[in-house]
């Protein structure tokens, strides 16, 4: 109608918005998928997505955005605002633009993951070693994860989760919350209709990687997503269910218990024993925020900044060497003490022996963790303890240059055209 204004732009981002200010040059009144390649990074590790999703550097740092209707930006935005908030594994969300010109979409912008794999990246590695198998486990603790918060996903699948190496093993990440309903807890059925769902998505995905001839011989796609709902059904009666035991089996019993629930990957929250003439009930509050209590510890010693399992092991590693120095000097040494030397005599020394053209390949806790493994293998086959400064050369010049380079923000910075 005459005389009628454009709707000017807006942008919703979340603290610290200095970290938004860097976007703001970008020509936000167009389609995404008509802006300039020279503006973009090209991502070849993402996975699929029905949105048209592209990524942007801005002062050191990468983002990922995506097209969707605004009602939907608004409520992922939303959601995946109060899943960081609460320590829920999921991307960190950054802000929206609404009211784009025309019958634009929004744009939900979301802060890359470093060291990032979708699940067709992991299977197209050289070092493709991670199984089917491992991958649908990872993604089953993510639901669980998910549903004990009252989070019904609706979209389960592969290609919208990431995966994360942690100290050898796997870690996922929610990517897509569009479809989530969240609501105090979750009935049964809720649970039970998301799991199928996931079932029958993992189960096309995993016949498309089978077509693209990237899945290892012997899997059968149908047969291994067939076993999700019982693998989700064992992990959800693990973390939620409760034990009666006698009053004299009370204190290894729940010890046994809590170690479980960590070993599954998993916080203990608030722990309630309740006397019954059957015995003693024990009650057990699963946290469902990320497992942290090894990252407090370790950045409380060292200052560094890894994942559970790798926090885990690290730590296990500083108790190791504190022992060494306790039998070295006939006394006992404080653990900052030992941590702080730890850090500078072991740990460090491994993270400078990479070279740079290598750096990157893996996270440097990770480098650890497999420095570690590596000498572990070196001195069984010496009959003999090398030590980890023999092990961490060994590594660098035998296994590190076969490790394919992950994506993290440098290398993908340097592969702007």
């Amino acid at each position: 109608m005459p005389g009628t204004r454009e709707r000017a732009l807006r942008y919703l981002f979340r603290p610290p918005a200095t970290d938004g200010a860097a976007l703001l040059a970008l020509p936000w009144h167009r389609p995404l998928e008509e802006w300039d390649p020279a503006l973009t990074i090209d991502v070849p590790q993402r996975g699929i997505s029905r949105h048209v999703v592209r990524f942007v550097a801005a002062e050191g740092h990468v983002y990922a955005l995506k097209e969707i209707a605004e009602s939907l930006a608004r409520h992922e935005y939303a959601l995946l605002s109060q899943f960081e908030e609460e320590g829920l594994p999921a991307v960190s969300v950054l802000g929206i633009c609404v009211d784009r010109p025309g019958d634009q979409q929004a744009i939900l912008v979301t802060r890359y993951l470093e060291y990032s794999m979708s699940y067709r990246y992991l299977f197209s590695r050289p070092r493709g070693d991670h199984s089917a198998e491992q991958l649908l486990d990872t993604m089953v603790v993510l639901l669980v994860r998910l549903h004990l918060a009252g989070i019904f996903w609706g979209d389960c699948s592969l290609s919208n989760t990431l995966f994360r190496l942690d100290a050898g093993t796997l870690a996922a990440y929610l990517v897509d919350a569009e479809t989530v309903d969240r609501q105090p807890s979750l009935s049964p059925g809720r649970r039970l209709y998301d799991v199928e769902l996931a079932r029958e998505r993992v189960g096309a995905e995993l016949l498309d990687l089978q077509y693209g001839g990237l899945l290892p011989e012997g899997i059968d796609p149908i047969e291994v997503s067939e076993s999700l709902p019982q693998r989700y059904a064992v992990l959800w009666e693990e973390v939620t269910r409760e034990e009666v035991f006698s009053r004299e089996e009370q204190r290894y019993r729940v010890a046994e218990r809590l170690q479980r629930l960590n070993d599954l990957g998993f916080d203990v929250g608030e722990v309630e024993l309740l006397d019954t003439p059957e015995g003693v009930r024990l009650r057990v509050e699963t946290r469902v925020s990320e497992p942290g209590g090894n990252r407090r510890e370790l950045f409380r010693l060292t200052g560094l900044e890894v994942q559970e399992r790798q926090a885990r092991r690290l730590l296990n590693d500083i108790r190791a060497f504190r022992a060494y120095l306790e039998q070295k000097t006939g006394g006992p040494v404080r653990e900052t003490v030992a941590a702080h030397q730890w850090l500078a005599e072991v740990y460090q020394p491994v993270v400078d022996a990479i070279p740079p053209e290598l750096a990157g390949r893996l996270a440097p806790a990770e480098v650890f963790h497999e420095v570690l493994e590596h000498r572990w293998f070196l001195s069984e086959r010496a009959g003999r303890d090398v030590g980890t400064s023999t092990a961490a050369r060994s590594y660098v010049a035998t296994v590190l240059p076969r490790t394919p380079e992950e994506l993290t923000t440098p290398s993908v910075i340097a592969k702007r055209p």
